[in-house]
């Protein structure tokens, strides 16, 4: 048997029994370093399903990408639902707010209830911290000492268009109640505009700015009480409630009177009288309609009445103590 042998030199034929190689080998190739076969078919039959496979995989990892591109879009337009939801929630809540204003639009649950009045002597008439707007006023802060919770007191409201009469409701709502009549008795309602109207989905008349901007407060603001939860509606025709901002601490001098059944954006109004004459005045300035008020932002929707509406006195009998 012969070997044969690389040499520098020369090739010599050797009968010698073959002897193992030494120094450095070539491994052979393994099944992974081998291109992949398909079994009766022609290289080029195999080129192709090769190529088909790549084909494969590329579309694979496209439709994967577009999966991912779909999720996230539909990710984005969840947030945005969401955000135009709050900012909804927001244009309610500020529609008839903004300072001391009052909202409009939502719905009620039925049931009648009113949220628990304050103890004696729990009351509290904070310090408004911001700037006055132009025309307003102040004239004091009323006592925190002997609120009245009961009896029964009538409201006198004159105004250039009529009179209008409600009562109030002390035992329900005591610290609006004491407020109101704290600045009736200081003339602070005397010779002042109602400024906003609302004649569409809620239908009230706003009163008690004497800046006419609905931003103007007393100097002091306090929280809410007897609000209806569960009533419905919330606010019958005849109700008088105080007008806030969207913090429940923000009532002051503003109030209005609903002229129809309403619910504006929920029972978040403190209820504190309701008329017992007069509700007829109230729907003629709402027949009159709407427009811009003298200080409406641009693009502000009209809600002034059309009809001027001034309050000439509103008198209180008895009268505060």
């Amino acid at each position: 048997m012969s070997q044969l042998v690389d040499s520098p030199r020369i090739a010599i034929i050797s009968r010698r029994a073959p002897t193992a190689a030494v120094g450095p080998t070539r491994p052979a190739k393994t099944p992974q370093d081998k291109e992949p076969r398909v079994p009766g078919k022609s290289g080029r039959d195999r080129q192709r399903a090769l190529a088909r496979a790549k084909l494969e995989r590329q579309m694979a990892r496209r439709a994967a990408a577009a999966r991912k591109r779909r999720q996230m879009q539909a990710g984005i337009g969840a947030i945005i639902a969401v955000v135009i939801v709050i900012a909804g929630g927001w244009f309610l809540i500020s529609k008839f707010g903004g300072g001391n204003k009052t909202n409009a639009n939502a719905a009620a649950t039925p049931s009648a209830s009113v949220s628990a009045s304050p103890a004696p002597g729990s009351c509290v008439y904070a310090k408004d911290t911001n700037p006055p707007p132009k025309g307003a006023r102040s004239v004091g802060v009323p006592t925190t000492t002997n609120v009245p919770h009961t009896g029964t007191q009538t409201v006198t409201m004159t105004t250039n268009q009529g009179v209008i009469e409600f009562t109030l409701e002390t035992a329900k709502a005591p610290c609006t109640v004491h407020s109101f009549t704290f600045l009736a008795g200081k003339k602070y309602y005397d010779g002042t505009p109602c400024h906003r109207l609302l004649v569409t989905g809620s239908f009230a008349l706003q009163c008690g700015d004497p800046s006419g901007t609905g931003t103007g407060t007393p100097g002091y603001e306090f929280g809410t009480e007897n609000l209806p939860t569960g009533a419905n509606p919330p606010y019958p025709a005849g109700t008088v409630a105080m007008a806030k901002g969207s913090d429940p601490n923000s009532n002051g001098s503003q109030f209005f009177i609903v002229n129809k059944d309403s619910s504006f954006d929920g029972p978040n109004y403190s209820v504190f009288g309701h008329v017992t004459k007069g509700l007829d005045v109230v729907n003629k300035i709402a027949a009159g309609g709407v427009k811009l008020g003298p200080n409406a932002a641009a693009g502000s929707e009209p809600d002034a009445p059309k009809i001027n509406v001034q309050i000439t006195s509103i008198t209180v009998t008895p009268p505060a103590s």
